[in-house]
C-alpha cells in the first residue's frame, strides 16, 4: 500500500493557500450528497436566483478536468468535486475557491486504466465528496473494486480502504455518508455486494454486511425515523435498515425492486424509496420493522431522489412529470409536466424546487401540496447529470458543453453584491 501510494497519490497545489480549518457545517454549506440535511432540502431563507443563462447571473465559471457526475460539495471557502480524466487515466478530487472558481489543488486518488463498460451515461466519478467537519471522503470504482478514500482539506490522502470487489454492470455511483464515528459505504453488485461502516479516523472496517448478488446503485440514507437513527438502503428486492454504528440489522423487508438509484427519505414515520428495474415502483414502508406497506404506486422513479415536506412527497419522475403525494396515504394531489430526461435529483428551497435534466436545462417550479407553478427554465451548456448544490444564496452546477470536444464546467449562479466583471476560468 505504501509503495502504491508513493507512486500514484500526487497532490498538485495551484497558486493559493491550501487548507481550511475544521469547522461545523452551516446553512451556507452543502457538505455532501443531498445537502446539509441529506434529503435535498436547502436552507429555506435564501435569496436564490430563479432565472439565469450563460450570459446572465453567472458569477464565475471554472473548467473541470475530465468527466464526472458527482455533485459539488461546498464548505467554507472551498468547493470539492470528484472527476475521472480519460487523457491521464486518473481519478481525482479537485478543490476550487468558492468565491472565484480558481483551482486550489488537485489530488490523484487512483491511477491506471479507468474501468470501461456500463451505461452510456456512466462516468468513473459519479460519487459526491462528503465532508465531516475535518476530512473529505470519496468512493471510486478502481481495479475491479470499490475503494473509499479520506483526504484532509489540503488534499493529502489520510487513508484508503478497499471495501469490496465489484462486478461492473451499469456502473458505480453511490456516495459515502458520515454518521458520528463511521463512514457508511454501499457497494452492491452482481458478484455479491457489501455495505460497510469504516472508522472515520483510520479507515478500519468497523462492520460489514454482505448483500445479494444483484446490481444496485443506491447510497445509504442516515434517517431518524421510528424513534432511532437508521442507515437505510433499498434495492436487491429489499428495503434494509442497519444501526449505522454497529451494522446490526434493525429490520429488512421485501418491497423494493432489484435495481434502485434513489436515496431513501422519510417523514419521521415512513421510509420512501423507488426503483425502475425490472419494474417501476414507488413505495412507502412503515419504519418499525413490521414490513407494513403504507402505499405503493406503479410509477417510474428510477434515478431522481424524492423530497418530503409538510406531510407530502414531491418527486420528478423519469418521464419528466412533477408529482405530489400525501405521505401517509399516497394520494396524488397533483401532477404536471416539467421537461424530460431527468437523471439529477431535485433540490428544494422553501416552496421552490430546482431540477436539472440531461440537456443542461434547470427547471424551477413552485410546489406546495395544493399547487404547481412553473417559474423558469434555464439552459447552461448542453449536458448535465450532476444534481445542483444550493447554499449561501448561490447555485453551483456541474454542466458540460459539447460540440467538437466535451468540456465540463463548474458554474456559480447568483446575484453579485456589487457590479463586477464575471470570471470565466478555463477554455
Amino acid at each position: 500500500m505504501s509503495i502504491l501510494r508513493s507512486l500514484v497519490l500526487v497532490v498538485v497545489a495551484v497558486g493559493l493557500s491550501v487548507g481550511t480549518p475544521a469547522r461545523s457545517a452551516s446553512s451556507k454549506d452543502w457538505p455532501g450528497w443531498r445537502g446539509p440535511t441529506r434529503d435535498g432540502q436547502a436552507a429555506p431563507n435564501q435569496t436564490v436566483p430563479v432565472t439565469w443563462s450563460e450570459s446572465e447571473g453567472v458569477l464565475w465559471r471554472a473548467a473541470i478536468r475530465g468527466k464526472g457526475h458527482g455533485s459539488p460539495t461546498v464548505v467554507g471557502d472551498r468547493i470539492y468535486l470528484a472527476t475521472a480524466d480519460p487523457a491521464t487515466q486518473e481519478q481525482r478530487v479537485l478543490c476550487f475557491d468558492r468565491h472565484s472558481g480558481r483551482s486550489i489543488w488537485e489530488t490523484v486518488v487512483h491511477q491506471g486504466p479507468l474501468e470501461t463498460g456500463g451505461h452510456r451515461h456512466n462516468s468513473q466519478a459519479s460519487s459526491t465528496v462528503t465532508w465531516d467537519g475535518e476530512r473529505l471522503y470519496i468512493n471510486f470504482h478502481h481495479a475491479k473494486a470499490i475503494h473509499t478514500t479520506a483526504l484532509d482539506t489540503t488534499g493529502t490522502i489520510v487513508w484508503q480502504q478497499r471495501v469490496s470487489d465489484f462486478v461492473n454492470h451499469q456502473g458505480f455511483g453511490s456516495s459515502p455518508v458520515v454518521h458520528e464515528s463511521v463512514v457508511v459505504v454501499t457497494a452492491d453488485h452482481k458478484g455479491g455486494g457489501r455495505i460497510a461502516g469504516l472508522d472515520r479516523r483510520t479507515g478500519r472496517v468497523v462492520w460489514q454486511q454482505d448483500r445479494p448478488q444483484i446490481a444496485n446503485y443506491a447510497s445509504a440514507a442516515i434517517l431518524t425515523v421510528g424513534g432511532r437513527t437508521q442507515a437505510v438502503v433499498a434495492g436487491c428486492n429489499l428495503i434494509s435498515s442497519f444501526d449505522p454504528l454497529t451494522g446490526r440489522k434493525l429490520w429488512e423487508v421485501p418491497g423494493s425492486t432489484e435495481e434502485t438509484v434513489v436515496t431513501a427519505v422519510t417523514d419521521g414515520r415512513r421510509v420512501f424509496t423507488s426503483g425502475g428495474y425490472p419494474r417501476n415502483h414507488v413505495v412507502a414502508v412503515e419504519a418499525d420493522g413490521s414490513g407494513t406497506v403504507a402505499w405503493q404506486h406503479n410509477q417510474r422513479l428510477y434515478v431522481p431522489s424524492m423530497l418530503v415536506k409538510d406531510g407530502h412527497v414531491f418527486a420528478v419522475l423519469d418521464s419528466g412529470a412533477a408529482v405530489c403525494w400525501k405521505s401517509d396515504t399516497g394520494e396524488e394531489r397533483w401532477r404536471e409536466k416539467v421537461d424530460k430526461d431527468f437523471y439529477a435529483s431535485p433540490v428544494m428551497v422553501g416552496n421552490r424546487i430546482y431540477v436539472t435534466n440531461l440537456r443542461g436545462v434547470t427547471s424551477v417550479f413552485e410546489a406546495t401540496p395544493t399547487h404547481f407553478k412553473l417559474l423558469a427554465q434555464n439552459q447552461l451548456g448542453q449536458e448535465a447529470l450532476a444534481s445542483p448544490a444550493i447554499c449561501g444564496n448561490r447555485i453551483y452546477l456541474r454542466h458540460a458543453t459539447t460540440g467538437e470536444s466535451r468540456q465540463e464546467y463548474l458554474w456559480c449562479i447568483g446575484q453579485a453584491a456589487e457590479p463586477r466583471k464575471t470570471a470565466m476560468l478555463g477554455p
